[in-house]
């Protein structure tokens, strides 16, 4: 089974807070919150398919970006390959596009929030600072 390749954006705001989402409730991981982000298209670079996704979910346009990670999960069903990128600077205020729930959080309130096993070592990363 091939991984599906996934662009992941960590948008923090000035207070230090990150931006969460929730998926879907008919969707893979379906009721659980995630960092936003998208499959990448065969033809796309990993910033051209986490500038895609972020401004078709959150409507949001990327001005400046960080590689902070990369990870591989098998969910058993469905393989993900997770490159997750910092987002530092962003034009437009980020709202569900797709009628999907957004939180802003500190990363040591999200612990107790449930989160794909994929997001939990994004998030471990973003709890160490």
């Amino acid at each position: 089974m091939q991984a599906v390749v996934v662009a992941v954006g960590v948008l923090t705001d000035s207070d230090g807070r990150v931006l969460v989402s929730r998926r879907a409730p008919g969707s893979h991981q379906g009721g659980l919150w995630e960092f936003p982000g998208g499959k990448v298209e065969a033809h796309e670079s990993m910033v051209d398919a986490l500038r895609r996704e972020l401004k078709e979910e959150l409507g949001v346009q990327i001005e400046a970006s960080e590689p902070l990670m990369a990870l591989e999960h098998d969910y058993g069903d469905k393989q993900v390959r997770l490159d997750v990128h910092r987002v530092t600077r962003w034009k437009g205020s980020a709202r569900g596009r797709e009628e999907q729930p957004l939180a802003w959080q500190f990363p040591e309130d999200l612990s107790a929030w449930p989160f794909p096993a994929a997001n939990k070592p994004i998030l471990a990363r973003l709890c160490e600072g």
